[in-house]
């Protein structure tokens, strides 16, 4: 099945960082390393997209057309990488009300979709 990311959640990669996730071994197992997305989203965002956590997504545009990405959130072999506190910025808006917009710092994994052609 070919899911593809829903366009109005695309500014959740804006700012994101690719980076590489790296884990030690266990006894008999080899290391992770996995190319992955951080993002620092706001609340907001990540309560909108939880639903589609650890789902694997297709990426139709952009820098990153051509991947596939997949939000980690409770998979026990990802744990260092589950979502995390990502601060909170207090601002004023233009009536002069103070706000603050709480942040989360959230992990993708990353990967490269390979199309098949039919023989």
């Amino acid at each position: 099945m070919r899911r593809m990311w829903p366009e109005e959640f695309n500014a959740v990669f804006n700012g994101a960082e690719e980076v590489m996730l790296e884990s030690l071994a266990e006894a008999g197992e080899a290391p992770l390393h996995r190319k992955a997305l951080r993002a620092r989203i706001t609340m907001e965002d990540y309560e909108r997209i939880w639903p589609l956590a650890e789902m694997r997504f297709r990426l139709g545009e952009g820098d990153l057309a051509g991947k596939a990405v997949t939000l980690i959130t409770t998979n026990p072999h990802y744990h260092a990488w589950h979502p995390k506190d990502g601060g909170s910025v207090e601002s004023v808006s233009d009536s002069g009300r103070h706000f603050k917009t709480d942040y989360i710092v959230v992990h993708f994994l990353l990967d490269d979709v390979k199309e098949t052609s039919p023989a």
